[in-house]
C-alpha cells in the first residue's frame, strides 16, 4: 500500500482543488495527477469528476475517503500511543501497609509525580497478604510488603531491614517485672495467617515466650495504638516504634536485630513495563537514602 497516493487523495479530497493540494504537499500539479490516476487504476474506480472548473468526488470517491480518513486517523492515534510509551503515562496503583503508606510512600508519591505528571497514582492501604494478592490479581500493579514474599509469579526486590521489637507502655513496665508483665497481660499482634506471623513466632520461642492471651488487629498502627492505652505487649518494627521509644511512652522489653525484610513485590511478566519500572526506581533509590 503506497501511503503517498493515499494521503496526496485525502488532501485533494478535502481542499477539491489541486492547486491548494500542491501547495499543502510540496508537490506539483502534474505529479498529484499521475499520483491520482496511478491509485485510480489501482482502485479500479474513478475518483473525481469535473464539472467545469469545480471538482467533486465521486460515490467511490467519497467511499474511499472515508476509509482513508480513518486509516490515518488509526495511524495517528498508533503514533500517539508510542509516543506515550517513551514516558509514564496513564494510572498506576500501589498497594502497602498502612504505616508503608503514611511514613515511606508519601514522600516518593510526591517525588514521582513531580517527575512523572502524567501517571495517576493510586494507593491501597491493607496489610502484607492483602497487598501480594492484589498485585496477583492485577488490582495493583506492585506492592510495598514486610515479610517474605513465596510466590513464583512475583519478583521480589529488597529494599532493607528493619529489628523487631517487644513493647510496652513505660507505666506497665517500670510495674512489673517483665515476667509478671508476659504473663497477666494480653499480647497484641497480626490477624491470623499475617505475612510475618510465621517470624513473629520464631523470635517469640526464640525468647521463650507463649502468649496465653492473645488480642488480633489487622494492622500495626491498630496495634501500636492498642499497646499505647496500656493493654498489653506487642512486637512491632522498629520503625513504627523508634518516636514512642525515644519519647518514653513505649519500653523496650527486648529486641531482634534485622528481622523484618521490607522489599517490593511485582509480577514477573509486568517487570518490563514502563509505569512499573520507573516507580521502582525511584523507590529503590529513595530507600537507599533513608537506609
Amino acid at each position: 500500500m503506497d501511503f503517498k497516493k493515499y494521503k496526496t487523495f485525502q488532501v485533494v479530497a478535502d481542499t477539491l482543488n489541486l492547486t491548494n493540494a500542491a501547495k499543502q504537499l510540496g508537490y506539483t500539479q502534474p505529479t498529484i495527477t499521475l499520483q491520482l490516476q496511478s491509485l485510480e487504476n489501482e482502485l479500479g474506480v474513478t475518483l473525481f469528476d469535473r464539472v467545469g472548473k469545480k471538482t467533486y468526488l465521486t460515490p467511490s470517491g467519497k467511499l474511499v475517503k472515508q476509509y482513508i480518513d480513518q486509516t490515518f486517523a488509526l495511524l495517528d492515534e498508533m503514533e500517539t500511543e508510542l509516543r506515550k510509551l517513551e514516558k509514564p503515562h496513564g494510572v498506576l496503583t500501589v498497594a502497602a501497609p498502612e504505616f508503608y503508606c503514611t511514613q515511606y510512600l508519601s514522600l516518593i508519591i510526591h517525588s514521582y509525580i513531580s517527575e512523572n505528571p502524567q501517571v495517576k497514582l493510586q494507593l491501597f492501604s491493607c496489610d502484607s497478604n492483602d497487598a501480594m494478592k492484589k498485585v496477583v490479581s492485577n488490582e495493583a500493579d506492585l506492592a510495598i510488603i514486610a515479610g517474605p514474599c513465596e510466590s513464583q509469579q512475583m519478583e521480589s526486590l529488597p529494599l532493607g531491614k528493619e529489628d523487631l521489637v517487644l513493647v510496652t507502655t513505660k507505666e506497665l513496665f517500670e510495674k512489673h517485672d517483665v515476667k509478671t508483665l508476659l504473663k497477666s497481660y494480653p499480647f497484641i499482634t497480626y490477624k491470623t495467617g499475617s505475612n510475618i506471623q510465621r517470624l513473629m513466632n520464631e523470635c517469640l520461642q526464640e525468647y521463650g515466650f507463649t502468649p496465653d492471651k492473645i488480642i488480633e488487629c489487622v494492622t500495626d498502627e491498630t496495634i501500636k495504638r492498642t499497646v499505647l492505652y496500656h493493654t498489653g505487649t506487642a512486637l512491632l518494627g522498629s520503625a513504627l516504634v523508634e518516636d514512642e521509644l525515644r519519647k518514653g511512652t513505649l519500653a523496650e522489653i527486648h529486641r531482634f536485630p534485622g528481622k523484618i525484610e521490607t522489599s517490593m513485590v511485582i509480577l514477573k511478566k509486568r517487570m518490563d513495563e514502563q509505569n512499573i519500572q520507573s516507580f521502582s526506581d525511584i523507590v529503590q533509590r529513595i530507600w537507599k537514602e533513608w537506609n
